[in-house]
Parts: structure tokens; C-alpha cells; sequence
């Protein structure tokens, strides 16, 4: 489990969950993960980490693949017990 202040997305481990912080990259890929949904303060839940990962936002699960020019940090959260 990831217990940084921050970390990419793809990093936080099956099940976790992690509020968005911060989204880096060119200013149209930003704002449309933004119309996607996917902006800072929203929480998304992983489903299955690693390049691409999967995650749950809403009632939708997401593949992406973060990349240098397109990052995605969060701040995880405890799982669940």
C-alpha cells in the first residue's frame, strides 16, 4: 500500500482508494480528463494498478495509461477494513 503524501495513480494498489491533487500535461488533455470527470478533489477507487491501470470513477471503471507528458497524482487512502 502506498502511504506517500501523493503518487501517481497507477501506483496505488487493487481496491485503494485516492483523492486527485494534481494533473499534469498539455492544457487540452487536462481539460478533457476534466470533462471526463477526472479533476482535482475527486476520489477514484483502483481496480487494477500498474501500465495502463484500471480504476473505478463513479459507477465507471477507466483504463488509462500515465505517461511523462500525461500524469495523474492523488493522495491515497487507507483501505477499507
Amino acid at each position: 500500500m502506498i502511504s506517500n503524501a501523493d503518487c501517481p495513480l497507477c501506483d496505488l494498489s487493487a481496491g485503494q482508494a485516492g483523492r486527485i491533487v494534481r494533473i499534469h500535461g498539455k492544457a487540452e488533455h487536462v481539460h478533457r480528463l476534466a470533462e471526463f470527470g477526472l479533476r482535482p478533489g475527486v476520489t477514484v477507487r483502483m481496480f487494477r494498478p500498474g501500465t495502463p491501470c484500471i480504476f473505478q470513477l463513479g459507477e465507471s471503471k477507466v483504463c488509462f495509461r500515465q505517461d511523462r507528458q500525461l500524469q495523474v497524482f492523488v493522495e491515497p487512502m487507507p483501505h477499507r477494513v
